[in-house]
């Protein structure tokens, strides 16, 4: 990940910011970098520092103060603490975990391309993100190679304007709304003027890490769009629901786009049936349906968040004694070289 973020000055600012509110650009500016700073501002023993700098070496810090503040004092066990926190466990070498669990390498026809999946596309519109969780499966994605210019995007463009299959174009990174809303809404504009896409797909963290980054200026572009839109959020825990992010999702949903969500199934986070139901439910209070419940991508560094595949289809089963089925997450993996999801 970038460290660097680049703050667009000039770019609009929502009326809700006062002159004390900083704005999204300035809270991602101000994330917490330095893994000590991460244990003393959450009360944490110093004999967890070492192991946070081991991870950290591995793999960037990133936790804005607007995440932070939902994170318990001085607990260890905390299910969003555990997320971001590097440990010395990420060190480890186990059989079977690698760089790229998922082989987009193969799958990169052009830069800031994949295609993976018949009638959809992936674009890295950003190689930044809003906080690095500890499990991601592109902790170690090249994003140097893949951060094109606007000139260097006509290459993806033109890809996707050569083939009439392509019916959507998904949005990601990083976090595809790291990226400045200018660039963005270029981006979208260029995608709708391809006669044969349809749907625009947003994957994103942001409006659950900061929720002030859903300003005037991003629902702007957002609602002006013909392309049908889907925000698919990144939400493991029903505690990283805070009111902030309900009213996010609010305006998400007035700006016309539909609301889904996928999590990852993790090791002492939400491996247990009353967690997953419990996010089912805020899920939908909140306007949001779950969509997917990910087993663990073997990347490397994150073989302690991992939960047995016959565990974790115990655990959908139980579950479904606690929800109807529209709240029902799908458990799937991702196998490179299947044409799509699997489900387990």
């Amino acid at each position: 990940m970038q460290e660097n973020i680049i703050i667009a000055a000039s770019e609009t600012q929502s009326h809700r910011h006062s002159m004390d509110q900083p704005t999204w650009q300035q809270q991602l500016s101000n994330a917490i970098r330095d893994p000590q700073i991460l244990c003393e501002r959450l009360g944490l023993s110093r004999d967890w520092l070492a192991g946070a700098q081991i991870g950290h070496e591995l793999f960037d810090v990133c936790v804005p103060e607007a995440y932070l503040n939902r994170i318990a004092y001085a607990d260890i066990n905390d299910p969003l603490l555990r997320q971001v926190i590097p440990l010395g466990e990420e060190a480890l070498t186990p059989h079977g975990y690698v760089d790229d669990p998922l082989e987009e390498a193969q799958h990169r026809p052009a830069k800031g391309l994949i295609h993976k999946y018949a009638g959809r596309v992936l674009l890295i519109a950003s190689p930044n993100c809003a906080i690095n969780c500890r499990y991601c499966f592109r902790r170690h994605f090249p994003y140097s190679d893949n951060s094109p210019s606007r000139a260097q995007w006509q290459e993806a463009l033109d890809y996707l304007r050569s083939d009439t299959t392509i019916h959507e174009a998904i949005l990601s990174g990083g976090d595809p709304l790291a990226a400045n809303d200018r660039q963005l809404a270029w981006l979208v504009e260029q995608l709708e003027s391809i006669p044969h896409l349809k749907r625009l797909r947003i994957h994103t963290r942001l409006p659950v890490v900061i929720p002030d980054r859903v300003d005037d200026a991003l629902l702007g572009w957002l609602a002006s769009t013909r392309l049908q839109k889907v925000v698919v959020l990144h939400i493991n825990h029903a505690n990283e629901i805070d009111q902030a992010v309900v009213d996010a999702c609010a305006r998400l949903k007035q700006a016309g786009a539909t609301l889904l969500n996928q999590s990852v199934l993790l090791r002492d986070v939400n491996d247990d049936v009353t967690t997953l139901a419990t996010l089912s439910e805020r899920l939908f209070e909140a306007g949001i349906l779950p969509y997917y419940l990910h087993v663990l991508d073997p990347v490397q560094g994150a073989a302690h968040f991992d939960v047995p595949d016959s565990e974790a289809r115990e655990l959908v089963a139980q579950l479904r004694d606690y929800l109807p089925g529209f709240l029902m997450p799908r458990l799937v993996r991702e196998i490179p070289g299947r044409e799509s999801k699997t489900p387990l």
